[in-house]
C-alpha cells in the first residue's frame, strides 16, 4: 500500500531503486569498515581501530535510514548479501592480511563512490516533490565527503 504524501508516483520506483544502490553500497562499506576495526594493526593502531568504529556505527545507523526511506516510497528493500552484490559498486575485501595504509586506502575510495552514487539520484528528485529523500542525500553526501576528507588527510 502506497502513502499518499505528494511524492511523484512515477519518480517513486527510480527513487527507490536508487536507494537500493545507496543502500547496497552503505552495507557493503559498513561490513568492509567492521572487518578493517577487527584486523588493524601498527602504529596507528590505536587511532585507525576507533576511527573505523565510529564510521561502522554511523553506517550500521544509515542503513537503517535508508531503507526505511525505500519502504516510505512503497517498494521492499533489499536485504541480503546476494542482492547487495548485485546491486554495489562497493566490493567486499577478501583479503586477510591488509595493511593500514591500504585499508584507508580502500575506505576513502568507497566513500567516494557511495557520494557518487548518492548524487546519481539526485537528478531523480527533480520535480518529484520528495524533501524527504533530498534531505536523506544531502546528509549522506555530507557525511561521506567529511569521511574521505579525514582519510585522505591520513596519506598525506
Amino acid at each position: 500500500m502506497s502513502i499518499k504524501t505528494g511524492i511523484d508516483e512515477v519518480k517513486k520506483k527510480d527513487i527507490a531503486n536508487g536507494l537500493s544502490k545507496l543502500l547496497a553500497e552503505t552495507y557493503t562499506l559498513y561490513l568492509k569498515t567492521h572487518k578493517y576495526h577487527w584486523n588493524v594493526t601498527g602504529p596507528m593502531f590505536q587511532n585507525l581501530h576507533t576511527m573505523f568504529e565510529v564510521q561502522y556505527t554511523e553506517l550500521a545507523l544509515a542503513v537503517d535510514i535508508i531503507a526505511e526511506r525505500i519502504r516510505v516510497l512503497g517498494l521492499k528493500a533489499p536485504g541480503s548479501y546476494s542482492e547487495f552484490l548485485k546491486l554495489s559498486r562497493v566490493k567486499e575485501d577478501d583479503q586477510v592480511d591488509r595493511n593500514s595504509n591500504d585499508m584507508i586506502v580502500k575506505l576513502l575510495s568507497d566513500n567516494e563512490q557511495v557520494v557518487r552514487t548518492a548524487k546519481e539520484i539526485l537528478p531523480l528528485l527533480e520535480n518529484a516533490n520528495d524533501e524527504g529523500t533530498n534531505s536523506l542525500l544531502g546528509g549522506r553526501i555530507e557525511y561521506h565527503e567529511k569521511i574521505a576528507w579525514m582519510l585522505k588527510s591520513l596519506l598525506s
